[in-house]
């Protein structure tokens, strides 16, 4: 298979979506892009990582920009090949992965072949398993056995975000609260007591809570606690002796890890329960204020882009922001349609967002 990295990005996106790469089966994929990045592209080291693939040039720029992907999809609905049509009389390319997140792949790799004399150095990212659990992903990775390749003044993600910088992103964790009770036969409840209904008083101060809102940089990010499973029940004639919750806290990144799993025991603090955290990741703060993404923030205002908002959910901007870097999501496509079986993208936003990112890589 090849791909032209000079093409149109909406041809080189439809290309990208037409390749399967269902997370833990990217090869082809990473092969196609590995030598296209060699055979198409000047000024730039090329580094094959497992299936991830790594580009960086070496100018002697003062300032160095990240631009970084995920080339895995969730597995396919029989939605490849793509599609093009038109919607609303615009024209979409529909297919898996063309918002989640081969049209921000196509933008990065366009601009990398494309882009002959950038104002910074560059650094291109295209890595794996991004859609699965956390400890196959890629960029994890690189960061773990070439972490130089990480450094920079500002990351671009390309993750869906219409257009829009999406700034920073939202650390989350998970508790399970563990009630204790006495396990006897429902035909003499009276001789135990019931996990279970032991579980009212977690409910109610989840139903009770009122969330933060903060501002960074301009960014509102909002804050929830919300019960996302319940386990519980020995058999249908049992009073149970143990029942449990299951809690995620979406946190602003004013926070640290700790600092959130600390907020979330004193939310519940006074009960008679067991606090466990299973798992959590900390936020980013925008770093809209670093003069790598203030210019970024620029080109995005003065060439038609969406503006700025927080980022709600969790990205790998959090990887970054960890090590310093500034670190922003921007792309094209809703981030809504991402996983759907009808997952399709404007493709004038994929061109809205190669315009502005060119500017700001060249500063015209």
């Amino acid at each position: 298979m090849t791909i032209d990295l000079r093409a149109d990005p909406i041809v080189l996106t439809a290309a990208l979506v037409d390749i399967p790469s269902v997370s833990k089966d990217e090869a082809a994929i990473v092969d196609t892009v590995t030598r296209a990045l060699r055979e198409q592209t000047t000024g730039f080291e090329v580094l094959r990582c497992g299936n991830s693939v790594l580009a960086r040039t070496d100018r002697g720029r003062d300032s160095r920009v990240i631009l970084a992907g995920h080339l895995d999809t969730v597995p396919i609905a029989d939605n490849v090949p793509g599609r093009f049509e038109t919607v609303d009389g615009q024209q979409t390319l529909y297919g898996c992965g063309s918002v989640d997140m081969k049209s921000g792949d196509a933008v990065f790799l366009h601009l990398a072949a494309t882009v002959a004399e950038p104002v910074c150095d560059l650094t291109l990212i295209m890595y794996d398993c991004e859609e699965i659990a956390a400890e196959f992903n890629g960029l994890g990775r690189i960061e773990r056995e070439l972490p130089e390749w990480l450094d920079g003044d500002l990351a671009i993600l390309g993750e869906p975000s219409g257009a829009w910088i999406e700034a920073g992103c939202q650390g989350t964790l998970r508790v399970r609260l563990t009630v204790r009770g006495t396990r006897a036969h429902t035909a003499r409840a009276w001789m135990g007591d019931n996990a279970i209904h032991a579980l009212g008083p977690i409910l109610q101060r989840l139903r009770e809570y009122r969330p933060r809102e903060v501002d960074i940089d301009g960014c509102v990010y909002r804050e929830g606690l919300s019960a996302v499973g319940i386990d519980g029940g020995v058999a249908g004639n049992v009073v149970p002796d143990e029942a449990s919750v299951l809690v995620n806290f979406r946190f602003a990144p004013d926070r640290s890890l700790e600092q959130a799993t600390e907020h979330v025991r004193q939310v519940f603090s006074g009960l008679d329960l067991d606090f466990e955290r299973t798992d959590g990741s900390p936020g980013a703060l925008p770093g809209l204020t670093a003069p790598a993404a203030k210019n970024l923030v620029e080109q995005v205002h003065s060439h038609g882009g969406g503006g700025i908002r927080a980022k709600y959910g969790w990205t790998d901007v959090s990887r970054f922001a960890a090590r310093g870097i500034p670190a922003v999501n921007f792309g094209p496509g809703d981030p809504n349609l991402a996983h759907t079986v009808d997952e399709h993208v404007p493709t004038a936003q994929i061109t809205t967002v190669a315009d502005i990112l060119r500017g700001y890589l060249t500063r015209a």
